[in-house]
């Protein structure tokens, strides 16, 4: 019996003692939780004051759909000028040609080239037809207000705004909006940092404006290491300077809704050469939309032109041309800008030689010469008597990385008249400075 009972007692002592240890560790576990919640609650506070200080965070919003694509692009453009007189569409990056008796000189420094260009690519549309957009802005759109400070509060411009829909299996693409007419050469411009918007040349040589419409093009060839060829095939909005309002769908060039039709076969062997030719159809009617206007000289007549133009780079030259023959084309910047049944034939011949990958230089000749008879027959209705102007343009250019910089002197001379009978000459030059950056 007694020594049931040592061996009992020997039992609660073990368990005794279990007992401690458990209380000693449950102690000790809790001794590390109370600094767990010490630390956890420092830290939170440390990131309450951290949370405080910073700004706020936002959750993003910009989602796309699967496999689309979003760029954002453009560039930085400012340039420094001066000139002898003001010219034509504008001062700055916009000039153009003389303008008959305007005085003395004039300076400045303009920024309105800057442009920002978003494009979309790579919806799903059906099939293997996948879809994108582009919307395209600068800031040629007049200034805010006409005081001391407006010149420096340019305001944006649309200048492109176009969904695109391609098949790559059928080399087709489906353009509609606003976007460049066919005869606008826009990958055979002549080069400069200082007219990009308005470029060298533009309505003196050069033609094309930008219309709502709509493009089919079409690749006629695979591409297999020799030439590409393209055909375009384009209907554009119907446009004249009047009888109507011309920014109400009310001109002579809407009425009867006549579109403006134009094609362009292109032909690319990357790297080396490209070639061009492009046509353009519509038809005028000065009656107006309600065929009530008065109609001077002539009541209906075709706006025609044929252009054809190619770009050759053998090595470190450069070589760019364009030539065209049109009537009635003032809607396309042709006819120097005038508005009539007027004939008008011009161009351009660039040069230019890349002396390093940094350092080159470009000069360019441009001419646009209207039937001198038809424009003095349309004087007053929609002629402004200008006869002929030539441009002649030179620059030097430095590039590095995605800045450029350009020394560049612009003369041009236009033949005018008031009254059919005397004529005069007007000489401009402007030599400006320009800074571009590209992104």
């Amino acid at each position: 019996m007694k020594a049931l009972v040592e061996k009992q007692q020997a039992q609660l002592n073990q368990q005794q003692q279990d007992l401690q240890q458990l209380h000693t560790a449950l102690n000790q576990l809790q001794s590390q939780q109370t600094q767990q919640q010490t630390q956890i609650q420092q830290t939170q506070q440390a990131q309450a004051h951290i949370a405080a200080a910073a700004p706020a965070a936002t959750t993003p919003t910009f989602t796309t759909a699967p496999g689309l694509q979003v760029a954002f692009h453009g560039f930085i453009d400012a340039t420094a000028f001066s000139q002898t007189r003001s010219f034509t569409y504008g001062n700055g990056q916009n000039a153009e040609f003389p303008i008959p008796g305007t005085p003395g000189d004039l300076s400045g420094v303009d920024v309105r080239n800057t442009r920002f260009m978003f494009d979309l690519t790579g919806a799903k549309i059906a099939g293997n037809w996948t879809g994108g957009a582009h919307l395209e802005m600068d800031f040629f759109g007049g200034n805010n207000g006409t005081g001391g400070y407006s010149v420096e509060q340019p305001l944006p411009r649309l200048r492109q705004a176009y969904m695109v829909m391609e098949n790559p299996v059928t080399g087709s693409t489906i353009k509609i909006g606003q976007m460049w007419d066919l005869i606008f050469p826009l990958d055979n411009l002549p080069d400069s940092i200082s007219h990009l918007a308005f470029p060298l040349g533009y309505g003196t040589g050069i033609i094309g404006w930008r219309f709502p419409g709509i493009i089919y093009s079409q690749l006629l060839n695979k591409p297999t290491g020799g030439p590409q060829w393209e055909f375009d095939l384009g209907a554009f909005e119907g446009t004249w300077d009047g009888p109507g309002s011309p920014i109400n769908y009310v001109s002579a060039g809407n009425a009867g809704f006549r579109p403006q039709i134009e094609a362009k076969l292109h032909v690319l062997q990357e790297n080396e050469w490209m070639a061009f030719l492009a046509g353009h159809w519509s038809q005028i009617n000065l009656a107006g939309v309600g065929d009530t206007e008065p109609t001077p000289i002539r009541r209906q007549f075709s706006s025609t032109a044929i252009e054809l133009g190619g770009r050759w780079t053998p090595g470190p030259w450069v070589f760019k041309s364009a030539i065209y023959d049109g009537q009635g084309i003032g809607q396309i910047f042709g006819d120097l800008s005038q508005f009539g049944d007027i004939r008008d034939k011009g161009g351009y011949l660039e040069g230019g030689y890349k002396f390093t990958p940094h350092w080159s230089a470009y000069t360019t000749y441009t001419v646009a010469e209207p039937d001198s008879h038809q424009v003095i027959e349309w004087l007053n209705n929609g002629s402004t008597g200008l006869l002929k102007d030539r441009q002649v343009s030179a620059s030097v250019r430095y590039t590095v990385g995605s800045y450029a910089f350009a020394l560049e002197a612009i003369h041009a001379l236009l033949d005018t008249t008031t009254n059919g009978h005397t004529r005069l000459s007007t000489s401009g030059n402007q030599v400006n400075l320009s800074a571009m950056y590209t992104f």
